[in-house]
């Protein structure tokens, strides 16, 4: 949500948000101000009515006073008068709560105005790439032929089942099992053990959530066809995002407290509509999976935001490293960053059937963005107003994506599959998959 004055004050900066970022229109932000000064307008009017109505109902009882109880000429023009400023008055507040209701309808649709110094771009062709990076330094190359992609490794090693999860589940299911789903929890618990360690505190978060959270956190309305919402009207999250960020709504936190670190494990879930015919085999495009995230809550400060922003960014990296799979990180063009970004990287880790790279990770700074939906606050030492927080989140990992680049970089000739090192002490000291 973004800051009404800033709207008031720099509408045409609104409006180019809108063209760049492909998110709502520039005439939303006319029918806004419109909404706006009519509330604006109405609340003026009836404020004044309530003050004129104040002045008369203190003559009608100073007059009944006088008259001790009784009534005139002059007491009954003022009722029928006093009478008539409610109506109006009733009329006006109908008027604002109306004009209200559309200016928050409309302002739920209106993108936050993205860093001017991220690229400008229609789609994900113009996302820049910052950095690559591989165990040795080289280029990493597409699978082989006599290498296997990860559904046929999978199959032959009997950890997937996809035949089994569809029966079970529909399209784009799966099971993963024996050693794979020992691989696929040792990754997640070296990530949550990794962010632990540099001091994120770890939550275990509801993943059946409030429709406000999702309103709050910027998922809804626009991004309500990818959600399972259930007939209680509570959604299914695609991200423990949803609920660590919602934590602290409608709190005012301590400057002192802050920032406030969490991370979380939560299992997730999408529709993915609009992919239909896309990434339909296989481990990358799915309804359910696991997702480890950091979220960060702090004072309002770019300078801090951009150093947080890197640092999460960073978190990523580490791990990625740590598991010695080649990855790049580019920066997300406005056509491809969303709705509440102020800034958007996305990591990207080579995944040899794909001959190419595929997205792992995606890092966000949203500033006030979501805080103000959230009315998530804090209070600066010695000042009594309150002023919203900044939040940023970031994937520290997702399962079963990464098992995709797992899988297929680290298979053997022999068609086993190398455990990474630092996975092994998770899988009882397991240094492959056979």
């Amino acid at each position: 949500m973004l800051d009404p004055k800033l709207i008031r004050d720099n509408p045409d900066a609104v409006k180019a948000a809108a063209r760049v970022k492909r998110v709502g229109t520039p005439e939303l932000v006319d029918q806004w101000l419109i909404a706006d000064t009519r509330r604006r307008q109405s609340q003026t009017e009836a404020d004044a009515l309530r003050a004129e109505q104040g002045k008369i109902g203190g003559q009608v009882g100073k007059l009944k006073g006088q008259l001790k109880g009784g009534t005139n000429p002059e007491v009954d023009a003022l009722l029928v008068k006093a009478s008539e400023l409610k109506g109006r008055y009733e009329s006006l507040i109908a008027s604002q709560e109306d004009a209200e209701t559309e200016a928050n309808r409309i302002m739920l649709q209106l993108p936050a105005i993205p860093d001017p110094t991220w690229p400008v771009g229609l789609d994900a062709d113009a996302n820049k790439v910052m950095r690559e990076w591989s165990p040795d330094g080289s280029k990493p190359n597409g699978l082989t032929s006599d290498q296997k992609d990860h559904i046929a490794l999978g199959t032959e090693l009997n950890i997937l089942d996809f035949d089994r999860g569809i029966k079970i589940a529909g399209s784009r299911s799966y099971v993963v099992k024996g050693k794979g789903a020992l691989l696929y929890n040792a990754v997640l618990r070296f990530v949550m053990d990794t962010l632990t360690a540099r001091g994120y505190e770890p939550f275990v978060v509801p993943i059946l959530v409030t429709e406000q959270c999702m309103i709050g956190t910027g998922y809804f309305p626009a991004g309500k066809d990818q959600a399972y919402v259930t007939q209680d009207h509570s959604v299914l999250v695609g991200t423990s995002e949803v609920p660590l960020a919602s934590f602290y709504g409608n709190e005012i936190l301590d400057e002192a407290s802050l920032p406030k670190k969490m991370c979380a494990t939560s299992t997730c879930f999408r529709r993915e509509a609009g992919a239909a015919g896309k990434d339909t085999a296989g481990l990358y495009r799915v309804h359910q999976f696991d997702k480890v995230e950091q979220v960060i809550v702090h004072k309002a400060d770019d300078a801090e935001h951009i150093a947080i922003h890197e640092e999460i960014i960073k978190n990523a990296e580490d791990i990625l490293q740590a598991l010695k799979l080649p990855y790049r990180v580019v920066q997300n063009c406005t056509g491809d960053m969303g709705q509440g970004k102020w800034r958007m990287y996305d990591i990207e880790t080579w995944m040899p059937s794909r001959n190419g790279y595929g997205e792992t990770h995606s890092g966000s700074a949203l500033r006030d963005f979501q805080s103000r939906r959230l009315n998530l606050r804090y209070r600066k030492a010695g000042e009594k107003q309150p002023t919203f927080c900044y939040t940023l989140n970031n994937t520290a990992i997702a399962c079963p994506r990464v098992l995709i680049a797992i899988m297929e970089n680290y298979q053997n000739a022999d068609g086993t599959i190398q455990v990474p090192e630092v996975l092994r002490s998770y899988m009882a000291g397991a240094e492959r998959i056979s």
